[in-house]
């Protein structure tokens, strides 16, 4: 596993510019295709999920290429809500058949479901910290490819501490 911070994208280096004069990576992969269908498996409450999250995704950052990876928060986001339910019907802690009182089975499920959602959030742009992180994107739609990549372009010309220049 890779020691140190994550990498910053492209896009980020572009807008703070390389201070520490660090090695950059020219050729940075970036994702294709559009995403706009959910999976074939998925049930009607995540396939409401996956048209929630991409109708209100930050603009043109999940591309086909991120299908898997909201998937997965799809899935978390809908069996959380699931065992959440069952938590409120039943409470946090249940009598056994002996009588004994021990937490909900669920809530170890509600709780992991949350943080797989909290994890993939961060990486697609689904947190305060992590839309922060993206930048403000106010053009393009989620799943069209679009990137904004023009208006980074007008940003970057008229930035006033733009280190390159």
């Amino acid at each position: 596993m890779k020691r140190g911070p994550k990498p910053v994208p492209a896009t980020l280096r572009a807008l703070h510019g390389n201070p520490g004069d660090h090695y950059e990576v020219i050729d940075e992969p970036s994702g294709v295709g559009a995403l706009w269908a959910a999976p074939d498996d998925f049930d009607e409450l995540q396939r409401a999920e996956w048209n929630y999250a991409i109708e209100h995704a930050p603009p043109g950052v999940l591309t086909g290429t991120d299908r898997n990876v909201l998937a997965i928060w799809c899935v978390a986001s809908v069996e959380h809500a699931r065992a959440r339910a069952e938590v409120r019907k039943l409470g946090q802690v249940v009598k056994t058949k002996d009588g004994n009182a021990i937490q909900n089975p669920y809530l170890p499920i509600v709780n992991k479901q949350a943080l797989l959602m909290l994890r993939v959030a961060a990486e697609i742009g689904f947190s305060p910290a992590s839309r922060a992180a993206l930048g403000r994107g106010d053009i393009g739609y989620a799943g069209t490819g679009s990137t904004g990549s023009a208006r980074l372009q007008q940003y970057l010309a008229r930035k006033p501490d733009k280190v390159d220049a």
